[in-house]
């Protein structure tokens, strides 16, 4: 396990959460709605609230990785810290859509307290947060 997350289960922003893999279905539902949403926004020219909500289909795919396992996050950097050890970590989930997922993150910051946002950033991450919703719901489905 890596040190972030050891941290983070440490300082109880990771925590077992019994009713988790019930609820890991919900957590896909939204991130399709959130990812949906995006690309609707998308299309209208809004990349700022596209970008906001591509990174919150990516957030609630991550989080029902964790739900999968019982667990639940307090912090949406000891979540990407949780989705690395347990999941990239033993090769269930590629590298890049841990990066995508940290990216996604930074720019929804960037947007949503600095006003800053790019049509080609939200655009790559749209893609991005598809494939990462694809690979969460056939994770979630072998387990």
């Amino acid at each position: 396990m890596s040190i972030e997350h050891d941290d983070c289960l440490k300082r109880g922003k990771i925590k077992p959460f019994s009713r988790g893999k019930s609820l890991a279905p919900k957590e896909l539902e939204t991130a399709v709605s959130d990812l949906e949403r995006a690309g609707k926004t998308f299309k209208d020219g809004d990349y700022k609230w596209a970008t906001i909500q591509v990174y919150y289909s990516m957030f609630h795919s991550a989080r029902a990785l964790l739900f999968a396992k019982n667990l639940r996050e307090h912090s949406h950097f000891c979540l990407i810290a949780a989705i690395k050890a347990i999941y990239v970590e033993t090769k269930q989930l590629p590298v890049h859509l841990l990066e995508a997922l940290q990216e996604a993150k930074n720019l929804r910051e960037d947007a949503d307290y600095y006003n800053r946002w790019s049509e080609q950033g939200c655009g790559k991450l749209l893609k991005l947060a598809e494939e990462f919703l694809n690979k969460a719901k056939e994770i979630i489905s072998k387990s």
